[in-house]
């Protein structure tokens, strides 16, 4: 190859290098601004769905209620042997469980991880009323019902009063007057 056979093949090579390296240097440099915009967004994102310890504890707390609901609603509604507590089991399957789907929506845009079973305490009130039968299991759960929303209805009015966050207290706002219509129900089942 003579000289300028040479200088053309090293131009062109220079040629075709050059732009490449100018859109790998501009490419380089969106890649680099879009995760800088990550790194400084991220942080604002995670501010958004942060909740208070006490909301996160209560959302848990919840979760745990409202799974137990379901369970004893059904069973209520297998085992009663009075058709008030046969349809107040299938009324807490219901609305328990779309109080349940309200509380999932909650938990996953809080960032709070929600269990997927019952805790040992829950469990152990299942498998108590489960052992009984008769009119011994519709009084244990009318009386088991009537403890439990006593306690729930206090707990929801409490982080209602106490918590800062509008979904939290939307939530409430709305489970608040299911709760109390449950306990107004289940206590004028009492006998």
């Amino acid at each position: 190859m003579n000289n300028h056979t040479e200088s053309l093949h090293t131009s062109e090579r220079a040629k075709s290098w050059l732009p490449n390296l100018t859109a790998n240097s501009a490419i380089a440099r969106l890649g680099m601004l879009m995760a800088m915009g990550l790194l400084f967004a991220a942080p604002c994102a995670r501010a958004e769905t942060t909740v208070a310890t006490a909301d996160s504890d209560f959302i848990l707390a919840a979760a745990q209620g409202g799974m137990t609901e379901v369970k004893l609603g059904e069973l209520a509604a297998q085992k009663g042997t009075r058709d008030d507590v046969k349809a107040f089991g299938q009324m807490m399957v219901k609305d328990h469980t779309a109080i349940n789907g309200d509380l999932k929506t909650l938990a996953a845009k809080k960032g709070v991880t929600l269990p997927d079973s019952l805790d040992a305490k829950h469990e152990g009130m299942v498998d108590k009323l489960t052992a009984l039968a008769g009119s011994e299991f519709d009084d244990a759960y009318i009386a088991a019902m009537i403890k439990g929303h006593k306690k729930d209805a206090k707990a929801f009015k409490a982080e209602s009063a106490a918590t800062q966050d509008a979904d939290v207290k939307s939530f409430l706002d709305k489970s608040i007057p299911v709760v109390e219509g449950h306990l107004k129900h289940i206590s004028a089942m009492q006998k």
